[in-house]
């Protein structure tokens, strides 16, 4: 409670006896009492607003945790959080009794990372969403047909006269095939667009002379380092197959025609080419082209490195490297026992493949190819492997078309060698072949 004494003896002592002085003392006695008695019940309001912030914080960190653990990595529930968490320590009661607690919960917090499973289920989530219906345009267009392109399509008029070229962006929602009849207008307010779709009203068959076949891959997997970038596989682990024989394409950013994105290692992107292009069979890189990449946070990865891995790596460092990139390819190394593993992993680590052992001395016929199955190259060591094991490894790289060569001993310039024959398409055996290994 407010002490009003000393304030009462002050306007005492200079109160004189006249009638203007007496009541100047008088109004101000009344005011030192009235804050004496609004004291408590503004101490008391004061307490419940801050129980109530408390309150508000509170709910609003279990509201952003909540969504943390439902989405790890999520920028928005992260912020929510940290901000809640922030605001809690701002009270002291809270501060002195929780503050290493919500320090620690703050680090935990900001160490969410976003994983490929999330972005993995936020793929499947988009494509399986139900559409949006979209706001109905009273506007009158005039009717086209669409014509698909790699990217984007045309609108061609009645006479198969091509009218306008749209993006990918304006159309990939819409999920149009070519013959679809669409009404659309010309666009007035973007530069950037020729026109705009108002609806889908119908369908017509298209011959053969008319419209160019397409092939697409779609939720293909970016995997390599900056420059080194390529594709061989989609989130679904299918191999990316042209005219039925598996392909590493590489690709970059010039494979994108609209906006300036940045393609990084776990991009997703959808893949397009013309069937009868005939760049297919000698460059498909050339043929083609990124149709759609997906907006999705990459997860931050972090890499830890055995010490074993670490000497191999050192060792390696000295030697002269071959002319050899893997962009990332799964190498199946056929080995028995795990018996000289380190050292032939550090071989393909080096060279920027994905090392996975393959027990040699397995008998199963059915799970060795199963291990082989979705390999892009297998190197069989002969001096791991038992003799049955050696000829199912080689039917079964035939069979799904993987790359395959033998090194004949455990040696290390053996093993690469028999990496580089099988990447290159060259003999599976050396035997007493030239085979020229070209060095960087």
């Amino acid at each position: 409670m407010f002490d009003y004494r000393n304030n009462l003896k002050r306007i005492l002592n200079n109160t004189a006896g006249d009638e203007k002085s007496l009541r100047n003392g008088l109004a101000a006695i009344k005011m030192i009492l009235g804050m004496a008695n609004e004291s408590e019940p503004a101490a008391a309001i004061s307490r419940t607003n801050e129980v109530k912030v408390n309150d508000k914080q509170v709910k609003l960190l279990l509201t952003g945790l909540t969504d943390l653990i439902a989405t790890p990595g999520d920028p928005a529930a992260k912020n929510t959080s940290l901000s809640a968490i922030h605001q809690l320590t701002f009270f002291p009661k809270i501060g002195n009794k929780y503050g290493k607690n919500l320090s620690q919960l703050e680090k935990a917090i900001q160490a969410s990372n976003t994983t490929k499973e999330v972005i993995n289920r936020k793929i499947f989530e988009q494509a399986v969403k139900p559409k949006e219906r979209p706001k109905r345009d009273y506007r009158k267009g005039k009717r086209y047909t669409v014509i698909r392109l790699l990217a984007g399509c045309d609108l061609i008029n009645s006479n198969n006269q091509r009218v306008y070229t749209l993006k990918e962006s304006q159309i990939h929602s819409l999920n149009l095939k070519s013959g679809d009849i669409v009404e659309a207008v010309a666009e007035e307010n973007n530069a950037n667009y020729e026109a705009t779709i108002l609806r889908v009203v119908g369908f017509r068959k298209l011959s053969s002379n008319e419209v160019d076949s397409i092939s697409t891959f779609k939720y293909a997997v970016v995997q390599g380092r900056i420059g080194h970038l390529a594709v061989s596989r989609n989130i679904k682990g299918q191999k990316l197959r042209i005219r039925g024989k598996s392909v590493l394409l590489p690709v970059d950013s010039s494979h994108w025609q609209e906006d300036n994105v940045q393609l990084v290692d776990g991009s997703i992107v959808d893949l397009a080419w013309y069937d009868g292009d005939i760049r297919l069979k000698k460059n498909p890189a050339e043929a083609i082209q990124i149709r759609w990449i997906y907006e999705v946070e990459q997860p931050k990865t972090t890499t830890t490195v055995k010490k074993k891995k670490v000497k191999v790596a050192k060792e390696t460092a000295e030697l002269i490297k071959l002319e050899m990139d893997l962009h990332y390819q799964r190498v199946g190394i056929a080995v028995g026992d795990n018996q000289n593993e380190a050292v032939l992993e550090g071989i393909v680590n080096r060279y920027h493949g994905i090392p996975i052992p393959i027990d040699a001395f397995q008998g199963k016929k059915k799970v060795m190819e199963n291990q082989i199955k979705d390999l892009d190259i297998v190197i069989l060591v002969t001096a791991f492997a038992a003799h049955d094991s050696a000829w199912n490894i080689s039917e079964f790289a035939s069979k799904y078309q993987v790359k395959f060569a033998v090194s004949s001993s455990k040696g290390y310039q053996a093993f690469e060698r028999a990496l580089y024959r099988a990447e290159k398409g060259l003999p599976a055996y050396e035997g007493n072949q030239m085979i020229e290994y070209k060095t960087e």
